[in-house]
């Protein structure tokens, strides 16, 4: 039967190559056609072809990772939330680099054998010229937002596959990398993945946004839309300059609102281009720049901007400010008294050099307790470095952490690799989800902590001065127990231990919303409506601060007039009953619970579409409508 499958698979793809016409089916779309062609006649590939996708060697992977280090970085919680807001269950986030190579995945840890299976390994090559039509290949060949489905692949073994990739540029609009979200299920429609590509593609902009932000952090950065609203969101156009005046980088969006290419921008004065003088633009400029002012262009457009640096002078000539924004916020709310007292504690013992142990639900915020720390401690000015023990391969985190020596493998680049531990030196190591750290190199660690040195990969003991921050949502004592977990390792990490409470439990619920809301709106003035305002307050959040800041962050790109009503939030949340909110953390029902939240969260999905939510439940109409009534669940909006 399989071997029939990508016989006719391969025959579809040669029909077309042949030119013959085709009205049904994948040959029947130009784009996936002219791919199809570039395959067979340009990479000479076969379509029944049944062999594993080519995997880099392990140093060539790691050489990989650190060239895009800065860019991980950004897309590692980005990828996170994406998995989350898709449900998770079923899809693969993958982040590429520009030749097409696997270098992170988020998946759920139960489905990672399907996906692997699949050849969506880490540093498989998943270009175009190597497997031939698919999400990540052709996006790079493309250069734009597309998705792939199943029989569109050209490969006969990729067409359980359905991918939807979009490109992401750096600030000079070279291809940095691709962002993938794959699926490996047979019931996924191509009408499905409209909502996954809108969200594939808003999640690639906001890395492209971070990154142009954090590579031209020391240069004047310009920020501009036609809506003042719209200055600090995702489609905001960015330029930045140097201390002349000259524009060194711009990206699409400040291309397009400016009308012009970026040949004939770049190097250029920025006061050929906007209808002030240097000394004007300079004297607005402020480090934390939070109010917009109205620009004009030499051509006589109208903009909005602001303009991030240290000011020169004061400028008088510039107009009054039209629009306020708040003042930036601290990267954690601390509103709830048990917090407040646990953060003060952390600070006082992590300045002795005790290591701190944060527990808590997953989403809780555990990074962001412990950025808050070291912000406030005496190594703010040093570097903060964080390592997701459970994000990273096994065969990958023993590099990541000590580092190796040049030539120590094979693949291994010529200069080295300096690890997670050596980064952080004179400034802190977060190490999360420390708890799935594999137990060789919790001995390695153990002896890092107690020597205070590192021994890279094939090199020499190297002194370090690092503090420690771990966190982990497993009970640690449990894993000592089991034997999974060094018993001298953690009582050498707990210090002490910091237990954060799960978003239901928070006493300053109403002001953590409004501090992630001011953070997701980028300064825009958004008003979430009192019965909106109390459905979010009295929701469960089982996501806990990583969920609601989804929602918010969903919330916020879809409001056009600056308010969100309760028909605004997702299903799963307007159809809480206030009972299940109310309950306690021990729910007396769990099963229940979790299944009423699971129909709420396919509902939304499918956008209340009876067969499609049936189909990815995979029961009947029948059976769905018996459980929609057993739950009290009815559309109300």
């Amino acid at each position: 039967m399989h071997d029939n499958h990508l016989s006719r698979h391969a025959q579809q793809v040669l029909t077309v190559s042949q030119g013959k016409p085709h009205l049904h089916g994948p040959g029947a779309d130009p784009s996936i056609a002219r791919s199809w062609l570039r395959c067979l006649e340009d990479y000479h590939l076969d379509p029944a072809l049944t062999m594993a996708p080519t995997v880099l060697e392990h140093g060539r992977v790691l050489e990989s990772r650190e060239r895009l280090q800065q860019v991980l970085q950004i897309a590692g919680n980005e990828m996170s939330s994406l998995h989350q807001q898709l449900s998770g269950a079923g899809h693969a986030v993958l982040l590429t680099d520009a030749r097409g190579v696997i270098l992170n995945c988020v998946t759920a840890p139960a489905e990672r054998k399907i996906f692997e299976r699949a050849g969506l390994w880490l540093g498989a090559d998943w270009s175009e010229a190597c497997e031939g039509t698919n999400g990540i290949g052709t996006c790079l060949v493309e250069r734009q937002a597309l998705t792939i489905h199943q029989d569109e692949h050209f490969r006969g073994r990729h067409t359980g596959l359905t991918c939807s990739a979009s490109p992401v540029f750096d600030p000079h609009g070279e291809l940095l990398a691709v962002l993938d979200v794959s699926s490996a299920r047979h019931d996924v429609s191509r009408q499905s993945q409209f909502h996954t590509m809108a969200l594939v593609n808003l999640s690639a902009k906001m890395i492209e946004s971070c990154y142009f932000l954090r590579c031209f952090d020391n240069q004047w950065l310009l920020r501009f839309h036609l809506q003042a609203e719209s200055v600090g969101l995702f489609s905001e156009g960015l330029l930045a300059f140097d201390g002349e005046g000259r524009i060194s980088a711009v990206n699409q969006s400040a291309l397009n609102l400016l009308g012009h290419i970026r040949g004939g921008l770049l190097g250029k004065p920025v006061e050929a281009f906007f209808d002030c003088s240097l000394d004007e633009l300079l004297g607005r400029a402020s480090a934390n720049a939070s109010a917009s002012w109205p620009l004009r262009t030499r051509d006589g457009r109208h903009l909005f901007a602001l303009l991030r640096g240290e000011s020169r002078k004061p400028a008088p000539i510039m107009p009054t400010p039209v629009v306020a924004k708040p003042q930036p916020l601290a990267g954690i709310c601390l509103g709830d008294a048990t917090l407040q007292a646990d953060f003060r504690k952390a600070l006082r013992v992590f300045e002795r050099d005790v290591p701190l142990l944060i527990n808590g639900e997953t989403g809780s915020g555990k990074e962001a307790f412990a950025k808050a720390v070291h912000h406030a401690s005496q190594r703010a000015s040093k570097a903060f470095v964080a390592l997701n023990c459970a994000a990273i391969p096994e065969s990958l985190i023993e590099s990541e952490l000590f580092g190796y020596r040049g030539g120590s493998f094979t693949g291994a680049r010529k200069d080295g690799m300096r690890g997670k531990l050596q980064q952080a030196d004179g400034g802190t190591l977060f190490l999360d989800e420390i708890g799935d750290m594999p137990l060789a190199l919790q001995t390695r660690l153990l002896r890092v902590l107690e020597d205070r040195q590192v021994v890279p990969i094939g090199g020499e003991p190297e002194a370090v001065n690092v503090r420690i921050i771990s966190a982990t949502h497993r009970n640690l004592l449990d894993r000592v127990t089991d034997g999974s977990f060094r018993e001298d390792l953690y009582y050498r990490l707990n210090g002490l231990e910091v237990a954060l409470p799960a978003l239901r439990e928070r006493s300053d619920k109403s002001q953590l919303l409004d501090f992630l809301l001011a953070e997701e709106a980028g300064g825009e003035a958004i008003v979430i409506d009192e019965s909106a305002r109390q459905a979010l307050l009295a929701f469960n959040w089982p996501g806990n601060v990583r969920q609601l800041r989804n929602v918010l962050r969903t919330l916020a790109a879809l409001c056009d007039d600056g308010r969100v009503g309760l028909e605004d939030l997702p299903a799963m949340i307007r159809q809480a009953q206030p009972p299940l909110a109310l309950k306690s953390v021990e729910s007396e029902h769990p099963l229940e619970d979790a299944e009423r939240l699971a129909l709420l969260n396919a509902l939304e999905q499918t956008r209340w579409h009876m067969t499609h939510t049936a189909e990815q439940l995979g029961v009947s109409r029948n059976t769905l409508y018996r459980k929609l009534r057993k739950h009290g669940i009815a559309r109300t909006a």
